[in-house]
Order: C-alpha cells, then structure tokens, then sequence
C-alpha cells in the first residue's frame, strides 16, 4: 500500500530540484520522483510540483510514496561477447562489451550484464535491489572495458566502501578531440542532471563534486589519447568533463563530438574504455588488478589515427 507523508522542507534542500532533493531526503531514485511528481503525488504547499522545480526551505512538502514493488526477477540470457577474466569465491571480474547495460533499469530492454552472469551460472551476492544483485560499480551501455561484481556478501559489503571511500582505481583510456592545454591536469567540476535534457548531464554550480585526473599519453593530428584516473563516478562523468573542456570523446555525439571524424574512424559509440581497475581484494586485503584490452572498433580508430598523424 502507498503512504502518504506531510513534512517541511529542510533547510539543507533550498534552492535544488525537486527530483534531487526528495531523492537525498527520502531515500529514493530519481527514476522513482520523477514518476511521482508526474503522477501528482508530490505537492509544495498544496501545489502539483514538477521534477525541476526548485524547493524553498520551510515549505510544506506533502508526498505520496509509493507501495512495496515486487522484486524484479533476473531471467538468465547469454550475452555475446560478455568474459570472465578472473573469479573466485567472493568477486568476479568481467570485461564488458559495448552496447551491454550493467542492470535493467526503465526503458532499457537490451543485454545486461547481471543477466549474462545468470546465464554462465555465477552466483553473486544477493545485497543490493533484486535487479543489481552483486553491482558494485558501473559502466555506461556505450563504453567498455573492466568491471568488478561482488559474489560474496562479505565481498559486497567491502567493494561498496572502496567505492565510497575512493580507494578503488579507476583508469580509463579515452580519444578526446583537439590537444588538451595543459597535457596534465585534474578537471574539478560538479556535475548533475543537464537541465534541459534529462538524458544527458552537465556541470551545473549546485551539482555533486566530481574530479577528474588526466594525462595525454599520445597525441594525433586531430585528436589525443589520454589515460584518466576517477577520483569521483559520476554518471558519464569523463564524457561530461572533457565536453566541458571542448576536447569530447570522440564519437560521442550526445556531448558535442564532431560527426564527421566519428564517420571517418567507423565509430558509432564514445571512444572510452575502462582500461584497468585495482583494488584491495576484501577476502585478505591484498592488492589486485585487471586490465582489458581494447576492443576491435577501439583499437581500429586508434589504429587510423596513428596512420593520419
């Protein structure tokens, strides 16, 4: 059954959207406060609020939450190209492919990850919502490479809190356009939900803090590669600071990328691959790490532009 719920608007939600404050305060998804201000069911001081709305301290927030939702069942399904490069009893690693959600979510009808392990029979830890039993982490349906799930609860529960805490290394490798000035540096910039466009993200003043350390490991007549270390994992957060930076991924169009050179390099995806990931392996803390190589469409684009430089 739904609740409904009557409260003031706290003094540390001024001024942010309605869809990012009631998530922090209520514990919800955005997906989820989205579709209850679209149903009506969110009113300040007694008035239909929408999802972009901006809230005011002090404000009577009437909410309706919604009931208990049946848990979603993961139907094993093979997923091509999907590998296990290494498991044991308490983490699996994978090397994703393109075109691969990590877990079902609205609106994503494609291959996931979570369904693929099912079909290979790999147990996961069952923490975590129905649908991403055993995600620690995730990687954008278009960008590849090396992923860690957790198969113990033990191993969930320590993955999580590297995740947190910042103590897993992330490195991707990523073909920006242009020639990035300085060649080394750190990209400092929040990030949240674009304001027009709620597909997409973008630096916005009032988002999460989100960093980004970089170097230009090779440079092209048009484009460079540059290895990228994660402090943060903001959603598309590489794709949205480069863009920021006007150096996009190249061949990613939904942030600027310039069509063209995506059509000359046969891209049809952002080149970005999460190329290595460490971390302290949480059944004896000793340190591991996974690298993926690059896949063919990657490695065919990089392969043309050291050919044009």
């Amino acid at each position: 059954m739904s609740e409904q719920r009557t409260l003031p608007v706290p003094d540390g939600l001024d001024g942010l959207r309605v869809d990012a404050g009631l998530a922090k305060l209520l514990g919800l998804s955005r997906t989820a406060i989205v579709a209850m201000a679209e149903a009506g069911d969110v009113l300040v001081d007694g008035s239909p609020a929408g999802k972009s709305d901006r809230l005011i301290a002090g404000s009577r927030l009437e909410v309706v939450l919604p009931g208990p939702a049946h848990p979603q069942v993961i139907e094993p399904k093979e997923v091509d190209g999907l590998r296990v490069i290494y498991q044991d009893d308490d983490i699996a690693v994978v090397d994703k492919p393109v075109g691969v959600a990590v877990h079902p979510s609205p609106g994503w009808t494609g291959p996931t990850v979570v369904a693929g392990l099912a079909a290979m029979g790999l147990r996961v830890a069952t923490s975590g919502a129905a649908e991403r039993q055993g995600v620690v982490h995730r990687l954008d349906v278009g960008t590849t490479g090396v992923m860690v799930v957790a198969k113990s609860e033990t191993a969930y529960s320590s993955l999580k809190r590297a995740f947190k805490e910042r103590t897993v290394d992330k490195i991707y490798h990523a073909v920006v356009q242009g020639h990035p000035d300085p060649i080394r540096g750190t990209i400092d910039a929040p990030i949240d939900r674009h304001p027009r466009h709620d597909y997409k993200f973008a630096v916005i003043a009032e988002g999460r803090p989100s960093v980004t350390h970089y170097e230009v490991v090779e440079a092209f007549r048009h484009a460079s590669l540059a290895e990228v270390r994660l402090e943060t994992g903001r959603t598309h957060q590489i794709r949205v600071h480069f863009s920021a930076l006007r150096h996009p991924c190249v061949g990613d169009l939904t942030y600027g990328a310039d069509p063209s050179l995506a059509k000359e390099l046969n891209l049809t995806r952002q080149w970005l691959h999460a190329r290595r990931l460490g971390f302290e392996h949480p059944a004896d803390g000793r340190y591991v790490e996974f690298e993926s190589e690059y896949p063919a469409d990657l490695a065919a684009a990089l392969d043309r532009l050291r050919e044009q430089s």
